[in-house]
């Protein structure tokens, strides 16, 4: 098993963005704090929220998170229209309410008007019950986030509206996300995203990662869809609802907890069954996202083995086979741990009857058959420089200890210099010298419960849940 200081050595653990790091975990709850704040001693009143949050059972009464019920989501904005849902609710596009009396809203990060919203609205803890029963401890968990979280490479959020049975978390809107720009290359003919603009979308995810890992905040689901990005091109990290803390990094990994990663993006030692992670859970996601951007599809696209009747957890093997067919099995004498993994002994039968498990391709070739035999070329682009593929390798390391942080991957070479080896740094502006435009986020206006009042989750007509779909098959675009 992976011990107390193993599993924080690859994260600089200071609480200020910018603060040196120091080596050991605090003894108690971090304080999660604004990037420009300095004092060590600060936010208090937040510490004891974090606590309630992450520490009390799900029924903790929201006053005691201090939100009060005095406004209401239509007394403060227009709701333009549905965008999609997911496990813990639905996601709305909105504007800011015009006319008398009204005043912009402000970015924290900016302080730039913000001119449109994403406003999410929580289900109710038991979903399709009529009778409304509370808010589930994952929303409270990341409402108490949110509430402190500030970095320009993390969704800002606006306020949080609790009404008498539901309640609305106001995000600034992001335009696009990495899955749809994703699916865009896809089908315009197929064409790969522009090198520069990849370094780009690299550096901010991983800036953004850094601000979570530095203020002890695990996102654990990190994937495509879940990061945003705007017509500005900025990149922020969206959804934190599986988001915790990690100052107890012997915390059980099941412990009152769902599955962690959507399962392209799952580790293999959460894959193996081990029960406790580390915040290379997400450099690992963030290597699979890198993966994607390249090659236009995901690199581990296994199935996923639901659990049975007794909700024990099954061995991930399509996935586990997947990752193996590139990378190979994993080894012990590459990963000392591996052999105190649960599921070890799975390991072994990975190539019964899998000739690509015997006979992996290995990233080498992978990234030499994407670059060389890809439509670079064909689309008069540089391929990315294979710097890159080092940092690849790094962050698909097996073994999480030696797997790159966000911190060295900010720091590595890929970063240093452009396509054509000279030394230049990534474009603030992920769409800097992008010719084409991607379009909108679509939106539509058939199916919008914030307006009638019901709770999401009691059952009605409309669209339905399309939060997994493909950009292509989502609602009309208005």
């Amino acid at each position: 098993m992976i011990t107390s200081t193993s599993a924080v050595s690859n994260v600089p653990p200071s609480v200020n963005a910018s603060a040196a790091p120091t080596n050991n975990p605090p003894s108690s709850a971090p304080s999660v704090r604004n990037a420009n704040s300095s004092a060590p001693g600060g936010n208090l009143t937040f510490k004891r929220k974090l606590h309630s949050a992450f520490n009390e059972p799900a029924d903790t009464k929201m006053s005691s998170m201090g939100y009060t019920s005095q406004r209401r989501i239509n007394d403060n904005y227009d709701v333009v229209g549905f965008i999609s849902s997911g496990t813990y609710g639905r996601v709305y596009k909105a504007r800011n309410k015009t006319g008398r009396g009204s005043h912009p809203v402000l970015s924290r990060n900016s302080g730039n008007p913000i001119e449109a919203f994403a406003i999410k609205k929580f289900k109710p803890d038991k979903e399709g019950e009529l009778q409304y029963t509370g808010i589930s401890q994952s929303a409270i968990r990341e409402m108490a986030l949110c509430t402190e979280l500030s970095h320009e490479n993390v969704i800002s959020l606006v306020e949080i509206i609790l009404e008498s049975k539901c309640i609305f978390m106001v995000f600034e809107y992001a335009e696009h996300d990495l899955l749809q720009i994703i699916h865009w290359h896809t089908q315009h003919p197929r064409t790969p995203i522009p090198a520069p603009t990849l370094r780009s979308i690299m550096y901010q995810l991983l800036e953004g990662l850094l601000y979570l890992h530095r203020n002890w905040v695990m996102h654990r689901d990190l994937k495509p869809a879940n990061i945003m990005v705007t017509s500005a091109g900025v990149v922020k990290i969206g959804d934190l609802g599986l988001a915790r803390l990690f100052y107890k990094p012997l915390q059980a990994l099941f412990g009152g907890d769902k599955v962690v990663v959507t399962i392209w993006y799952r580790a293999p030692e959460l894959l193996l069954g081990s029960r406790h992670y580390t915040p290379a859970i997400d450099t690992w996601a963030v290597g699979c996202i890198f993966a994607e951007l390249l090659s236009l599809r995901p690199i581990f696209k296994g199935e996923e083995a639901k659990q049975d009747s007794k909700k024990t957890v099954p061995f991930q093997r399509n996935q586990m086979g997947k990752i193996a067919e590139v990378l190979g099995i994993p080894r012990k004498e590459s990963w000392p741990l591996l052999q105190a993994m649960p599921e070890y002994p799975q390991l072994q039968t990975l190539a019964a009857g899998n000739p690509a498990v015997q006979r992996p391709i290995g990233l080498d070739k992978w990234w030499d058959n994407l670059t060389r035999n890809s439509q670079y070329s064909a689309a008069n682009m540089p391929a990315p420089h294979r710097d890159g593929l080092d940092m690849l390798k790094a962050l698909l390391e097996y073994d999480p200890l030696k797997r790159l942080s966000a911190e060295h991957a900010l720091q590595h070479p890929y970063f240093l210099h452009d396509e054509s080896n000279l030394p230049a740094a990534p474009p603030k502006n992920c769409f800097e010298g992008v010719e084409h435009k991607y379009p909108p986020r679509k939106v539509s206006s058939e199916d919008n419960d914030i307006r009638t009042g019901s709770l999401p989750g009691t059952k009605r007509s409309g669209l339905p849940d399309d939060s997994f779909l493909r950009p292509s098959k989502r609602v009309k675009e208005i």
